[in-house]
């Protein structure tokens, strides 16, 4: 009897599991925030319910509760990345037109102070173990190192290609995709090098990347409609999973065992089931262009940025985006 109850509550567990990760995600608000221009990457800040929106020279800063702006870090060139501080007080911009990380306080949204890094920092991530803020330069190959109790430059660590996102686990070691390798190099934060690079087979042009802390597993989102699954331990691939058109970030939930790609060129999120042989479980259309998102996961919620888009300026390719229609989809269950 006892091993039928276990037996049992096991399959229910299973089953209540396979449930939380089946559930579809939609649409469920837009905020509408205006402005010109493009924008890049996005970090949600769950515990004070902020979004931190990277467009153009400035970075929009929303309330999660409301889908207001409550201000903006402005007079920069060319914004990327953002990260943020453990003390709840300071956080970190890419300038990557301005070839330096900014300080920001998260009261006020005043600049605190301007560092020169790399040519064009772009990823950014904050290392708690040695308290070091690590801002990636794709001009110049390489990943600037800065102590911002100092407030300068201690480490630059030659790269072997362009770097895009990174992620930190929190235990001295950060990750990052190298775009024009195909390949993730690991980064030792105590010694400020670089210590392995693992090629990504089935995958061409790695941009954004998400971390499964639990499980040491990384996902990074590709060209060709590819997620790449790595060992975080040992830099094998564990699998290669199906996603949509043009991505360019990730998100992971650790609860629900989900990743997540924002697919810019088909105009999707791809869900892939972490859990269950890194199945895409659910592709939900977004819009056109939509290709950066953050997850939250004190709400469960994925943010997404898009606009609407107009003919090519001139000497351009790329469609240009229509003033006023600079929009953050909001997606949960």
């Amino acid at each position: 009897m006892k091993r039928y109850t276990a037996s049992l509550a096991a399959t229910c567990c299973l089953i209540a599991m396979s449930s939380i990760a089946q559930t579809p995600y939609k649409i469920v608000d837009q905020w509408k925030l205006g402005g010109t221009g493009g924008w890049d990457y996005l970090l949600a800040d769950g515990a004070a319910h902020r979004l931190y929106i990277t467009h153009n020279g400035r970075v929009e800063v929303v309330d999660t509760a409301t889908g207001k702006a409550v201000g903006a870090v402005t007079g920069l060139k060319s914004t990327h990345g953002v990260a943020l501080d453990p003390d709840g007080k300071t956080g970190y911009i890419s300038d990557g037109a301005g070839n330096a990380v900014v300080i920001f306080d998260r009261s006020t949204f005043a600049v605190l102070a301007t560092i020169p890094a790399g040519t064009n920092p772009d990823g950014i991530a904050y290392e708690p173990t040695t308290k070091t803020v690590w801002a990636f330069n794709g001009r110049s190959n390489n990943v600037s190192v800065i102590d911002p109790a100092k407030k300068e430059v201690v480490a630059t660590i030659a790269l072997p290609g362009k770097p895009e996102f990174p992620q930190v686990d929190g235990k001295g070691s950060i990750f990052v995709n190298i775009e024009d390798k195909n390949s993730i190099v690991k980064l030792d934060a105590a010694g400020k090098k670089a210590v392995a690079t693992w090629a990504l087979p089935g995958c061409e042009s790695p941009s954004g990347m998400a971390l499964d802390s639990d499980h040491s597993r990384l996902f990074s989102v590709c060209d060709g409609n590819k997620m790449p699954v790595t060992d975080a331990k040992t830099g094998k691939q564990i699998a290669l999973a199906t996603i949509g058109a043009g991505p360019d970030a990730a998100g992971y939930d650790a609860k629900a065992q989900l990743a997540f790609s924002s697919n810019g060129e088909t105009g999707t999120l791809s869900v892939v089931d972490a859990a269950n042989g890194y199945k895409t479980v659910q592709t939900l259309a977004t819009k056109k262009g939509a290709r950066t998102m953050a997850y939250d996961a004190t709400n469960n919620r994925i943010y997404l940025m898009t606009a609407e888009y107009g003919a090519p300026a001139a000497g351009s390719k790329r469609p240009s985006v229509l003033p006023d229609t600079f929009t953050v989809l909001v997606v949960g269950k």
